[in-house]
């Protein structure tokens, strides 16, 4: 059975705010630009997403609000785990290996440097950087989620903004 895993990398976020944390930092002119154009790519792959595991962190939050905009994915079904903010790729890993088996394909949209790590040790490309608002998609023929491990994905797209545009 084929299960896929999109990582999808904030759009990026604005510097400028004095006083912000990291976490509530929000997404700029171009992160707010990107984030739906790369719904739209996302869309034009057919995937058809059944869960997505975000970090509650403001910019996570507000590009995956405006992906599932584009891709039609109810928001109220977001799954925001405090643990996906700047998690390791180990500690991702781990959070997919818990997923409930009736999904086929999930996504998970975090942080760097965690999600390059995931992508490639889960993947069979190498991916020196993903950038903002970048998307890895990748397939797999595990039978359950808990079988997931290192080197078992086929990376079938990596797709990012300049490519894109």
């Amino acid at each position: 059975m084929k299960r896929t895993i999109t990582l999808i990398r904030h759009a990026k976020s604005d510097w400028g705010a004095a006083g912000l944390s990291d976490f509530d930092r929000p997404l700029n002119h171009r992160g707010n630009r990107d984030a739906p154009l790369m719904g739209s790519a996302l869309k034009e792959k057919n995937s058809a997403i059944d869960l997505i595991l975000a970090s509650p962190a403001k910019r996570a939050f507000a590009t995956v609000h405006a992906i599932c905009n584009v891709i039609e994915y109810n928001p109220d079904t977001i799954d925001f785990r405090p643990d996906l903010y700047l998690a390791p790729a180990s500690d991702m890993m781990g959070m997919i290996q818990s997923i409930d088996d009736q999904y086929q394909n999930i996504a998970i949209v975090s942080h760097n440097p965690g999600l390059t790590t995931l992508a490639n040790m889960l993947g069979d490309r190498q991916i020196d950087n993903m950038p903002t608002c970048s998307i890895v998609i990748l397939e797999t023929d595990i039978s359950s989620w808990q079988k997931l491990k290192r080197a078992c994905a086929t990376t079938t797209d990596f797709l990012y903004p300049k490519q894109i545009q």
